[in-house]
């Protein structure tokens, strides 16, 4: 199946669009102050060492020193694999391929012990490599740790250390064939190992090609951080995590990729530059948008991001699914809305189940919706028809990139799937929860927020001995008390012996009101 992918930057956020069979399948965006530091590799300086914390603060070059235990230190592998009491006593001098650099250019790198207390190990101006954990948060700096690893497409590369892994998530009877594989596609000429790799979850079904090319990547990478290492000075960013478009050319381009289309010319030629050194078979697929329209504008991808955003989504024949997220799970339903078929009824429910189907599988990918899926379709009598549609709605799936996997329809005719969670949902990226229904949906009628207030004045007074009542409520709620609901406030008013008076506040919201006491 044919893909493009439009790129559309500007200083402030960056948005790609992948489009199939000139259809958007999947939207992503990145915004510049909304990027965290999680991931990028720092030579950082060790301003205090803290014995009674086991840890220490060290800077690598932000507002506020970042934060580093004394477990997250790179563990000695001679320390590692030994006994209780074969464990050396001291192992700060060892010379290893560790993260540890002393300070000055050129020197070379130490592993520090975490079996060791912390001050034995590391030392005030001592310059040390450094991964973020944890973005900084408020008054807190960073989460950091000495214990390296970069992440690819597939695999994840542990450079300080030779373990061969495969993520959990795979199942088990997988695992130690895809291990064995893993570690003869890493060995080395000499056929030792050079740094450990974990398989990631969505390289279960990788070709050799891909898993050694992602290798390759990683290797690179890693010598090049080493290198700046050795030149840079302390509080230093030796290796950002990549940005979008970078992981749009590690994750997204492949063999069906047609162009890779971007609308910054010097965007365009970082990228390009970024491909030649680490994915030269993507350079041919660059191009410089210039038209004289938005890029998005193209394949109407605004106009999809709306749509995206709504709970209803309409189909061509006339039916239409509801799309409602919630915490635990997402729903859809699908109805038959305004298509009435032309044969019968069964046939008007497959043809809509079909067509449904379809779009239920585009709109997972579109909004990035993660978890459990519950699925009601419209409900078939004929078996024949029930396999068709979950064959079809199968055959969509298979097309994400994101692992899916899809049950049978249930004894209440649902059908249940799983969609891996990858990133925040469209939804929650674009938008937040309403002001004035909190998220839930729906407000309270204005005649159920004038009884709220009847009941709370009538509480007030019987706690209270105020001159007068004031309510200020919103402009439709005050109308309906000065209209429908005007003899009812009377009744309360004579009932309580005080006055009770109304102002209209264009600012709050239908389900705001005060009540003020004179």
């Amino acid at each position: 199946m044919s893909q493009d992918i439009l790129i559309n930057w500007s200083p402030q956020e960056t948005r790609v669009a992948v489009v199939e069979q000139g259809a958007v399948q999947e939207v992503h965006l990145e915004r510049t102050l909304e990027r965290g530091l999680v991931g990028n590799i720092y030579l950082g300086k060790v301003s205090r060492v803290l014995p009674g914390m086991q840890s220490a603060f060290i800077d690598i070059g932000l507002d506020r020193a970042a934060f580093l235990h004394v477990a997250d230190l790179m563990p000695n592998i001679a320390a590692k694999h030994a006994t209780p009491r074969e464990k050396p006593a001291a192992v700060a001098g060892a010379e290893v391929n560790a993260p540890v650099a002393a300070a000055g250019a050129g020197a070379k790198l130490l592993a520090p012990n975490p079996v060791l207390p912390i001050e034995r190990q590391i030392f005030e101006g001592q310059a040390l490599m450094v991964q973020v954990l944890k973005d900084p948060i408020g008054t807190k700096g960073a989460r950091l740790t000495a214990q390296i690893s970069i992440a690819g497409r597939l695999l994840v590369f542990l450079p300080q250390d030779n373990h061969i892994g495969v993520s959990q998530k795979i199942p088990p009877a997988q695992r130690e064939s895809l291990r064995q594989r893993l570690v003869r596609l890493t060995a080395t000429a000499d056929g030792s190992p050079a740094g450990g790799f974990i398989l990631r979850t969505n390289a279960e079904d990788a070709s050799d090609e891909e898993l050694v090319d992602d290798t390759a990547y990683l290797r690179k990478t890693w010598l090049r951080i080493k290198e700046a290492a050795t030149r840079q000075p302390p509080a230093t960013l030796l290796h950002e995590d990549l940005n979008l478009m970078q992981r749009v050319l590690r994750d997204l381009v492949g063999a069906d990729t047609q162009s890779i289309r971007i609308d910054s010319r010097e965007q365009h030629g970082l990228l390009s530059g970024f491909a030649a050194e680490f994915m030269p078979d993507t350079v041919g697929k660059l191009h410089h948008y210039s038209g004289e329209r938005p890029i998005f504008d193209l394949f109407s991808v605004d106009e999809d991001i709306v749509r995206a955003l709504s709970r209803r989504v309409d189909l061509k024949s006339g039916g239409y699914l509801v799309i409602d997220q919630t915490e635990a799970l997402t729903t859809v339903d699908v109805n038959t809305g305004g298509f009435v078929g032309a044969r019968n009824f069964d046939d008007t429910v497959f043809r809509t189940n079909l067509e449904a189907a379809q779009a239920i599988a585009r709109q997972l990918r579109l909004r990035n919706l993660g978890g459990i899926v519950i699925v009601d379709f419209i409900d078939m009598v004929r078996d024949d028809h029930r396999e068709a549609v979950l064959t079809e709605f199968r055959k969509q799936l298979a097309r994400d990139r994101v692992k899916t996997m899809t049950g049978g329809f249930s004894q209440l005719g649902l059908v249940e799937m799983t969609r891996k969670r990858t990133r925040e949902s469209l939804a929650h990226m674009l938008s937040e929860p309403c002001e004035a229904c909190s998220g839930r949906g729906v407000v309270k009628t204005a005649r159920s927020i004038c009884y709220d207030i009847l009941r709370e004045i009538l509480r007030e007074a019987r706690a209270f001995n105020p001159r007068e009542f004031r309510v200020v409520g919103s402009p439709k709620v005050i109308e309906l008390f000065l209209d429908e609901e005007r003899a009812h406030l009377a009744g309360l008013s004579d009932f309580i012996g005080k006055p009770i008076s109304l102002q209209s506040e264009s600012s709050m919201t239908q389900e705001q009101y005060d009540i003020v006491l004179l």
